[in-house]
């Protein structure tokens, strides 16, 4: 590619979601301003490695959507006889504000509860993540038209169900961030568990969302999470995929400036919720023990299941409290853990905890490992994930393996 393309391809990855975000307030339609902006990148590969990069990138981007888009209107109102609808015009110069603005309503438009979960991650990659369809489709192994249909309903039901592209008022703020920071965790988790092209859409998606609200906790906190789960990146799988657990990970590997970014932000989050724990800022918390500690055995446990019981008190789930008998298991034995596990209602479908019972059997020597591992393989363990832990059981004896787990992310 020439320098021309590389400077094209670096602005639609950087500034294209802004640029999409101020055409879908100019046009009141997302599929429009998609197509549009799609059109001016077209043009600018065309044009820019003749004329050179100009001055404003995003600027000469925006003001050729808004032509494109206004075509496209004039002519299917001449199509249809109707009278074409005034667009309003672009500032090719927006200020700071106007661009984050535009980019809250088109977050929270992508993430509205009025859409389904799986929506609203497929609106996400494509809409805020700026990948194509196809690249979409390959991140969440589906096939392209699949894809292509799932976005076009999403699209169709923002329209139709008239969804407002707005920021949500000051009562609505808490649950629907709640839901937007959802939505950009599980995309990160899926990248996290195995699916390594989505990572990066997480981390970016989350540093937008900080970027926004850099006062809000829930995004600090969510930022924080990913940068420190992100961090072990480098060591956490091996050549071939498999997993490596964080007791044998090679902490010399990890990324030493994400963790540090991403105790900043515990901080942050922490300051701001004195009285009121947000889930996010403490399960990056407890992520920050394990990034902070020099070695799996200098864990310092006790404060691990001390944030976990923070936790507890804003957000009491079974999934939960199977992390922190996971961690309590490092700390007293698999024994104790294992009576925790058990005792969870709830998670018959849940392959980790199937898997957290196979680990603890096989540590106390039982051959009931075998089958709960069967059963994690049943309910959807990961394939990298279900060939570690039954390598790992029948390469060593039962009872030998006294630390570590995989991480569920």
């Amino acid at each position: 590619m020439t320098g021309a393309g590389d400077a094209v391809a670096r602005l639609v990855r950087d500034e294209g979601t802004r640029v999409l975000a101020t055409l879908v307030r100019v046009t009141g339609s997302v599929d429009l301003a998609q197509d549009a902006v799609q059109d001016a990148v077209v043009r600018a590969l065309e044009t820019w490695p003749r004329d050179g990069v100009p001055a404003n990138p995003r600027g000469w981007l925006l003001v050729a959507a808004r032509r494109r888009a206004v075509d496209v209107v004039r002519r299917e109102a001449k199509r249809l006889g109707k009278e074409a609808v005034a667009m309003p015009p672009v500032d090719p110069h927006p200020d700071p504000v106007s661009v984050r603005d535009d980019l809250l309503r088109l977050v929270f438009t992508c993430c509205h509860p009025a859409l389904s979960l799986d929506a609203q991650v497929a609106l996400a990659l494509r809409t805020l993540g700026g990948l194509s369809t196809a690249e979409v489709a390959r991140g969440l192994l589906l096939p392209e038209a699949t894809m292509a249909k799932r976005l076009t309903r999403a699209k169709q039901k923002i329209a139709t169900a008239r969804i407002p592209y707005r920021v949500p008022a000051a009562e609505e703020l808490p649950s629907r961030l709640a839901g937007v920071a959802s939505t950009v965790y599980l995309i990160f988790n899926e990248g996290y568990t195995g699916r390594v092209s989505l990572l990066a859409e997480g981390v970016r998606l989350a540093r937008l969302l900080a970027s926004l609200m850099p006062d809000e906790p829930t995004a600090l906190g969510l930022l924080a999470l990913v940068l420190l789960q992100d961090a072990r990146r480098p060591s956490r799988f091996r050549a071939d995929g498999s997993p490596v657990l964080l007791s044998a990970q090679d902490r010399s590997l990890w990324d030493a400036s994400l963790i540090k970014e991403g105790v900043e932000l515990v901080g942050r989050g922490l300051r701001r919720t004195p009285s009121a724990p947000n889930p996010y800022v403490i399960q990056a918390a407890i992520a920050a023990c394990h990034d902070l500690a020099p070695s799996y055995a200098d864990t310092n446990w006790d404060a691990v299941i001390s944030w976990y019981d923070v936790l507890l008190t804003v957000a009491d789930t079974p999934v939960v409290r199977l992390n922190r008998a996971a961690a309590v298991a490092e700390r007293d034995g698999a024994a104790a853990g294992l009576a925790l596990v058990d005792a969870l209602p709830g998670l018959a479908d849940y392959p980790w905890w199937h898997a957290s019972r196979a680990e603890l059997l096989h540590r106390l020597g039982s051959a009931s490992a075998v089958e709960a591992l069967a059963r994690a393989e049943e309910t959807g363990l990961p394939a990298a994930h279900l060939a570690h832990s039954r390598a790992r059981m029948e390469n060593e004896n039962p009872g030998q393996n006294t630390r570590g787990f995989d991480e569920s992310g």
